[in-house]
């Protein structure tokens, strides 16, 4: 793909780079709202809207904004979204405003928010940055709605509110809890890591030619299987 395309943009976010499982941005909400389906969704959603409203006048700015002053206006700038965002929860969504509580305003200070604006959309242009906050809300989105799909069905038998697990099924109630969060995310890291080294290790046998054994037909000195070895001992 095209280094800064709409497709590399939503493609980095979501998975090469994905903030919640890759990057391991934005814990405090990750670990505090994900009880259920709902809230990951809720809260990734709007982190998502905020992110690419913030990188595209950001990015729209990055010319007239000093450097000097830059992160105070970037946290001008992602504050008033994050106020129009959270009164239009308030008076749509009451319900899923009332969920989220304290952590919509906390969005302020979501690292994902003010770091996708320093390293990416105080850089490039409007579109790109506009791409690039669709691609890191949706990994974000993506992230806290697996977690909460898991421990809303672990921890109530349900997701998105409707029952999935038979009458006689015993809820673990500690995937409810604080405890569970840390066990689910645990888990998911460890699968996205264990996806993302295996499409190494397959991208370096098909551009190289190493053989299952760990050898190279291409090469006498075995780099490819140093790369390999390399890579597994991440």
């Amino acid at each position: 793909m095209k280094a800064n395309s709409p497709l590399e943009r939503l493609y980095n976010g979501i998975y090469k780079e994905n903030p919640t499982f890759v990057m391991m941005l934005g814990m405090c909400p990750t670990l505090a709202v994900t009880t259920s389906a709902m809230n990951g969704l809720g809260m990734g959603l709007t982190t998502m809207v905020i992110l690419t409203l913030s990188n595209m006048l950001i990015s729209m700015l990055r010319k007239v904004i000093p450097d000097e002053v830059r992160v105070p206006a970037y946290i001008v700038i992602i504050a008033s979204f994050v106020t129009i965002v959270q009164f239009l929860l308030q008076g749509f969504i009451p319900s899923l405003y009332d969920s989220l509580g304290i952590y919509i305003p906390l969005i302020v200070v979501n690292c994902i928010i003010l770091g996708r604006a320093e390293a990416y959309a105080s850089k490039n242009g409007v579109i790109s940055s506009i791409f690039d906050g669709i691609g890191m809300g949706l990994g974000f989105t993506v992230g806290l709605t697996s977690i909460g799909i898991v421990r809303e069905l672990i921890g109530a038998g349900t997701i998105f509110g409707q029952q999935i697990m038979p009458a006689s099924y015993e809820p673990v109630t500690i995937f409810i809890l604080a405890p569970g969060a840390f066990f689910v995310l645990a888990f998911l890291v460890a699968a996205m890591n264990k996806l993302q080294i295996g499409a190494a290790r397959r991208g370096i046998d098909k551009s190289e030619g190493c053989m299952k054994d760990g050898g190279c037909a291409n090469c006498s000195n075995h780099t490819c299987s140093g790369k390999i070895a390399e890579i597994n001992n991440k």
